[in-house]
């Protein structure tokens, strides 16, 4: 079987599945619960320095956005850094380590901007084992208003700054996590590589209102009747987080620089993908706040399955794989022609295809044939942009069919050429060869 075992940042871990820093790492008892159902670490949520307590709102603190069947894809949350005493947090992480030495324990910190308030807190939370800290300079809300969080890592020069002082006073690994929340994610990731971060994680949450009460024309959460910007999460950030991933593994001034991947991992799959575009292991979260700990089993051997059947032995195998392959628009292929194609078989006329193509891209779908309800593509008019694929209700029913250089369209009885920049080039003179 594959080899799942991973070594992020110098941490060993048995698989690169971990928990990210938020509610269900904040104490003892989660963890537990955590490791026993197979996670390979965890990203202790963040503590804060030894003073004033942390108080969170003692109300609704997520607001939520559904696709169908009410699945939740998206989380909007206003809950701060840990409540919980700072020594209290300190002894669990020390208790956790202890009873699951070969899991990854990584402490999310968070401290004022302050050289001394950083010398404070490194040697305590290295005195309890854990196996790295985990810089949060990504939380948006709450606590950045404080001159925290997302205020100090939508700033690259203070990433470097605080990055510095982390490294010359603890042995510990350094990993800065970074927000999304800001132009070009390839600035405040060069500043953590130069400020000499062992890794940097990505995404956290994305500055956010999920939805307004127009009963009483407030953001939820609503907490007596006022409601804040939170921190957005879940499946639909996804896509965000792969590109941001792939924008630092693929960045010349960062290359080598480790990356765990964070945001909308639900399963195997899309760990799968972070790890391709660069990331070394990857954290969990929303899914497993949804679902439980236990996705993690599905994680692994859905993992361990993919790699038996391509061949990887271990992960360092594929991670980065799809880097290359990850390029500007101006270096596309512009002689790629492809055409839609309905597998009449599988078509149940619903119309989807044909009104999606009709109204709002290039009338490339016929919708009547010989007076009967029927749907099929016009392939002069198809410039191959695959709506129809992406409205159609049937998988499989409408697929995108890849034309060569020199192939005779059968449909057409068209010859298709390579030596035109676009295929409207192609369709405004078809007879050229």
């Amino acid at each position: 079987m594959a080899d799942l075992r991973n070594k992020f940042a110098g941490i060993k871990s048995p698989n690169p599945f971990w928990l990210a820093s938020a509610p269900p790492t904040d104490k003892a008892y989660n963890v537990e619960r955590a490791f026993k159902a197979g996670w390979g670490g965890v990203m202790w949520k963040t503590l804060g320095e030894d003073g004033p307590p942390v108080v969170n709102v003692n109300g609704p603190r997520y607001g939520a956005i559904f696709g169908g069947d009410r699945r939740l894809i998206g989380l909007n949350n206003i809950e701060l850094i840990t409540d919980r005493p700072l020594q209290l947090n300190l002894q669990e992480i020390k208790q956790v380590k202890k009873n699951w030495p070969d899991r990854a324990v990584v402490v999310s910190l968070m401290v004022p901007c302050e050289e001394d308030a950083w010398k404070t807190i490194l040697p305590v939370v290295e005195a309890t084992g854990a196996d790295g800290i985990e810089l949060n300079f990504g939380c948006p809300h709450g606590m950045s208003e404080r001159g925290m969080g997302a205020a100090v890592g939508q700033v690259p020069e203070y990433i470097e700054m605080v990055t510095r002082w982390c490294k010359a006073n603890t042995n510990m690994p350094v990993i800065v996590k970074l927000t999304p929340n800001i132009t070009d994610i390839r600035y405040p990731a060069r500043a953590a590589h130069k400020g000499g971060a062992d890794a940097v994680s990505l995404i956290n949450t994305i500055n956010s209102i999920t939805s307004v009460n127009l009963d009483i024309f407030a953001p939820e959460p609503t907490i007596d009747g006022k409601g804040t910007h939170g921190g957005y999460c879940g499946a639909a950030v996804k896509p965000i987080a792969l590109n941001m991933v792939a924008e630092i593994a693929r960045d010349a001034q960062t290359k080598g620089l480790p990356i765990s991947g964070i945001g909308g991992i639900e399963n195997w799959r899309g760990a799968a993908e972070f790890m391709a575009l660069g990331a070394g292991n990857v954290q969990v979260c929303t899914a497993a706040m949804i679902y439980g700990f236990k996705i993690v089993e599905e994680m692994i051997s859905g993992l361990s399955n993919w790699m038996d059947e391509k061949g990887y032995n271990s992960i360092d195998e594929f991670v980065g794989k799809a880097v290359p392959n990850v390029t500007d628009w101006q270096f596309l292929n512009l002689n790629h022609i492809t055409k839609a194609r309905i597998n009449q078989d599988l078509c149940i006329s619903c119309g989807r295809c044909y009104i999606a193509c009709e109204d709002t891209s290039h009338q490339a779908i016929m919708a009547t044939k010989d007076g009967e309800r029927h749907f099929e593509i016009m392939e002069d008019e198809c410039v191959g942009c695959n709506l129809c694929v992406n409205t159609c209700p049937i998988e499989n029913c409408i697929d995108m069919v890849v034309l060569k250089t020199g192939e005779i369209d059968e449909r057409t009885g068209e010859k298709v050429s390579g030596d035109y920049a676009n295929w409207t080039e192609h369709k405004n003179n078809p007879g050229a060869a």
